[in-house]
C-alpha cells in the first residue's frame, strides 16, 4: 500500500469519526485539555480539521493551501494565548489533547485490523505534533509582537517631550541611550518643535548612568536635527563623573550649550527668550 492510498485510508477512518462521534470526541477534548480550553473555539478548530481531512490532506504538508483555514484559526489561538499571557507549552498543549480522544475512536473502529490502526494512529499523531510545532512557532511570533509592542510604548513613555514654558520643550533622557532610542526622541522632538513653535530645547541627561563615545555621537546626531529645524539645544545633567569622563574620551561637545542641572538649564533658557526670575520679597505674595 503506498503513502497516497494510506494516507486517503486514514482520512476515511477519522472522518467517519468525525462525522459520527464529533460530540464525543469534543467532550473529551475538553476533558483531557484542562481548564483553559475554550469549547467554542475547540469545535470551530475541529470542523476546520474535519474540512482540510475530508478534502484529502496530507498530514506531512502542513504548509498546503487546504490546511490554510487550520493555520489560521491556530495563528488566531496563539496571538490570543500569548496576549492573555499563557505559555508556549500550556498553548501547544491545547493542540496535543486531541490525541487522545481520536485514538481511543480509532481504536474502537479499526480494532479488527490492526496494520490499519497503526497507520491511522501514526498519521493522526504527525499531523497534531505537526500542528502543535506550527503554533508553537506562531504563539513565539505573536510573543515576539506582544514584547516589541511593549518596548515601542516603554520607550514612548520614557522619553517624554516636556513642554516647560513658552517656546522651551525639555526631553528627561531616563536609562540608556541607545540608537533606536535615540531616533525615537529625535523624531518625538522635531514634532513636537513644530507643533509648538519652540525655538530651545533641553536635553536631560541626568539619568543617564554612563556616556560614552556611541551615548555622545547620539547626543550630538540630536542637536544637529535640532539645529536644522531652526531651534538650539542645550544639554544638561553634566555630573563630575560624566564631565570626565567626556574629556578622557576626547568627545568634542564645543559649540553645545551644557549644564550641570535641570534648572540651571531652564534659567538659562528663560534669560535667552527675554524673561527675569526674581525672588518675591518676603509678604509680597500676601500683599
Amino acid at each position: 500500500m503506498n503513502g497516497t492510498t494510506r494516507m486517503k485510508t486514514d482520512n476515511r477512518a477519522v472522518d467517519e469519526i468525525l462525522q459520527r462521534e464529533k460530540s464525543a470526541v469534543l467532550r473529551d477534548w475538553m476533558a483531557e485539555a484542562g481548564q483553559n480550553a475554550d469549547e467554542h473555539e475547540a469545535s470551530e478548530l475541529l470542523d476546520a480539521l474535519h474540512d482540510a481531512i475530508r478534502g484529502g490532506a496530507d498530514a506531512e504538508q502542513i504548509d498546503a493551501a487546504v490546511w490554510g483555514r487550520v493555520r489560521q484559526m491556530l495563528a488566531k489561538l496563539s496571538q490570543a494565548r500569548a496576549a492573555q499571557g499563557a505559555t508556549a507549552g500550556e498553548t501547544s498543549h491545547f493542540i496535543l489533547a486531541l490525541k487522545r480522544p481520536l485514538f481511543q475512536a480509532l481504536q474502537k473502529q479499526l480494532s479488527v485490523d490492526p496494520q490499519a490502526l497503526m497507520a491511522a494512529i501514526w498519521a493522526i499523531s504527525t499531523l497534531l505534533d505537526k500542528l502543535a510545532q506550527w503554533t508553537v512557532t506562531a504563539y513565539q511570533r505573536a510573543r515576539e509582537d506582544v514584547i516589541s509592542r511593549q518596548q515601542q510604548e516603554l520607550l514612548e513613555l520614557s522619553t517624554p517631550v516636556v513642554k516647560l514654558w513658552e517656546g522651551v520643550l525639555a526631553v528627561p533622557m531616563i536609562g540608556t541611550l541607545d540608537s533606536g532610542r535615540t531616533q525615537l526622541v529625535m523624531e518625538s522632538l522635531l514634532q513636537r518643535i513644530v507643533e509648538t513653535g519652540s525655538e530651545l530645547a533641553i536635553i536631560d541627561i541626568t539619568g543617564v548612568p554612563t556616556v560614552d563615545t556611541l551615548v555622545a555621537q547620539h547626543l550630538l546626531k540630536t542637536v544637529t536635527a535640532i539645529r536644522l529645524m531652526g531651534a538650539d539645544c542645550i544639554i544638561s545633567g553634566i555630573r563630575p563623573q560624566i564631565a570626565q569622563t567626556i574629556v578622557h574620551l576626547g568627545i568634542d561637545l564645543q559649540g553645545i550649550t551644557t549644564k550641570a542641572t535641570l534648572a540651571d538649564a531652564l534659567s538659562l533658557a528663560l534669560r535667552r527668550n527675554g524673561y527675569t526670575v526674581t525672588r518675591a520679597r518676603p509678604g509680597a505674595a500676601s500683599a
